[in-house]
């Protein structure tokens, strides 16, 4: 295969912010350099999918008996990998398009991450479109032959070699799809060679969607891995999975292998992360589902596979039931989609419940990164209320213990006699939630108190207003009336009169700044706390319009 160009190359300038880009790449350091063929492969695989998508409606292409797969060979005395497609392919402007600029946000987002060095360059490549400019951190000159798949379109040749231009020529490929030739960098010789170069495929592409050869031989898995049965798939292949995936270095929290006929075909490995955020560039807390009918990926991110509190689950979901041309918008609403959806829910909901009841502590692992979705959702999935209440965790005084957790079960199991409400308290974090003077009338009485500290909590309570016919109340309510035995009534070494005319000099010191100053018969170790004025919206209210800002 020819890497010569032919004609005359006219320079074309990168935008600023690819040539800001190429020299970060080209001088970072030099860490975790294989991702670079992670990318490319990653491109490769998705210019196929793009093809086997228009396939479906466009007979008019070129090659269309062509085999599907991606090629990869190494020469080691000219210091060359070669990266091959049977895929879509690229027309000039196309070329221009995608490799000539990158998406604005994402090359913003790039830079000032690198920028700030908050992260390693290889942590964050493969994220808002850089992925292709990672084969700089290993060659001096890129070179791409590639013809799009219309069959009147003409095949081009682009190049590059890191610097402020690059160079489109006509080219004389015949077929369609693209190949990309790096010729490495003397710093870079070790990859020029074929065992290094597999070893890294099968860490980073195992389980890419079509076959991946080296000297006509297939390197990578040939069976999806949410097609195999369960049973026979170990638990360091859903690890490496995952992290091919979703780019996470981290072990998931937990993963679900589901494969089942009825009530409909579904065939689908769901993950949840370790953290809710994964250390890249911008936030990230929203899981991607990529959506596969008979094995083709039809959605890349589809967001109604599962109730909204669990938009943080990764995963893939393929069935044979899904038609493979069905608009997107058919697909959402059609009764095999409900079914899957049903499905889905409701199997991801009995593994958290599973892990709830069998690993206290892993669930409160998950409780702290995934607990506010849980929380949120209890004021906007009535569907899932009843599922909710049991996985349900709160902070209470009960333990004093950093990360004990409390169920509403267990706080009803400890009610005292008489008592008819769950009792809580709203703060801004654990320790002022503790130190809260509305706690000692509770506490003299033994009353168990639960701590909410979220700002989603008080979303939480419009739509947990009981629990089991016993209704939460906010302790900071003035009209608040308790079981059990009242302590003494103690002024100190005041009189009854004493303390009457100091109440009466606070207030008028405050003046219109607090409704009414009262003698409490309760505090112990607090000099005051305030209350909201009966009636009123209270602390709720106020953390409400804090959210609202």
């Amino acid at each position: 295969m020819t890497t010569e160009t032919t004609g005359t190359a006219e320079p074309i300038a990168f935008k600023a912010e690819v040539r800001q880009l190429l020299d970060i790449l080209a001088h970072s350091l030099y860490t975790e350099r294989d991702v670079f063929l992670r990318e490319l492969i990653s491109n490769a695989s998705d210019a196929i999918r793009r093809f086997q998508f228009e396939l479906l409606t466009n007979q008019d292409v070129l090659d269309p008996e062509a085999e599907l797969a991606i090629r990869v060979a190494v020469d080691r005395d000219a210091r060359t990998i070669t990266i091959q497609d049977s895929g879509i392919g690229m027309t000039r402007e196309e070329a221009v398009e995608n490799l000539g600029t990158i998406a604005q946000s994402g090359a913003r987002a790039f830079l000032k991450r690198a920028s700030e060095n908050k992260a390693t360059t290889t942590e964050i490549i493969g994220q808002f479109g850089v992925g292709f400019y990672s084969v700089f951190m290993v060659a001096d000159r890129v070179t791409v032959h590639t013809r799009s798949f219309h069959p009147a379109a003409e095949p081009i040749i682009w190049e590059a070699t890191g610097g402020d231009t690059y160079t489109i020529v006509p080219g004389d490929r015949t077929e369609r799809g693209t190949t990309i030739t790096l010729h490495l960098k003397q710093d870079a010789e070790e990859f020029a060679n074929t065992w290094r170069i597999e070893q890294i495929i099968k860490k980073h592409s195992n389980f890419v969607a079509y076959p991946i050869y080296m000297d006509e031989r297939r390197i990578n898995e040939d069976q999806a891995l949410w097609r195999q049965t369960p049973r026979t798939v170990e638990a360091d292949t859903y690890t490496a999975f995952y992290r091919q995936l979703t780019l996470d270095s981290d072990e998931p929290l937990l993963h679900l292998h589901i494969s089942t006929d009825a009530p409909v075909d579904l065939h689908a490995i769901l993950f949840v992360p370790a953290r809710r955020e994964r250390g890249l560039i911008e936030r990230r807390i929203e899981g991607t589902i990529k959506l596969y009918s008979r094995k083709v990926l039809i959605q890349e991110d589809t967001k109604d596979l599962l109730p909204n509190f669990l938009r943080f689950v990764e995963g893939v979901v393929d069935s044979e039931d899904i038609p493979l041309n069905v608009s997107r918008e058919v697909a959402q609403n059609s009764p095999v989609m409900q079914r899957i959806r049903k499905s889905l829910s409701g199997r991801m909901l009995r593994e958290i419940s599973e892990l709830a009841e069998k690993d206290t502590e892993k669930y409160a692992r998950f409780w702290r990164e995934f607990g506010v979705f849980f929380k949120e959702g209890m004021a906007t999935d009535y569907e899932h209320r009843d599922d909710l209440l049991k996985l349900l965790r709160f902070h209470s005084t009960h333990s004093n213990e950093e990360h004990a957790l409390t169920a509403l079960a267990e706080y009803k199991s400890r009610m005292i006699d008489g008592q008819n409400e769950i009792y809580y308290v709203m703060a801004n974090d654990l320790e002022a939630a503790r130190r809260s003077p509305h706690l000692d009338p509770l506490q003299a009485r033994g009353l168990e108190v639960l701590l909410l500290t979220d700002m989603v909590d008080v979303i939480m309570l419009t739509g947990l207003r009981d629990y089991e016919g016993h209704q939460l109340r906010n302790i900071d309510d003035a009209s608040l009336e308790l079981p059990g035995e009242a302590p003494e009534n103690e002024y100190g070494d005041l009189t009854e009169e004493e303390f009457g005319a100091l109440t009466k000099r606070i207030s008028d010191v405050l003046g219109e700044r607090v409704k009414a100053v009262r003698a409490s018969k309760v505090l112990r170790g607090n000099p005051v706390r305030l209350v909201s004025e009966e009636g009123t919206a209270g602390r709720e209210m106020q953390r409400i319009e804090q959210l609202l800002g």
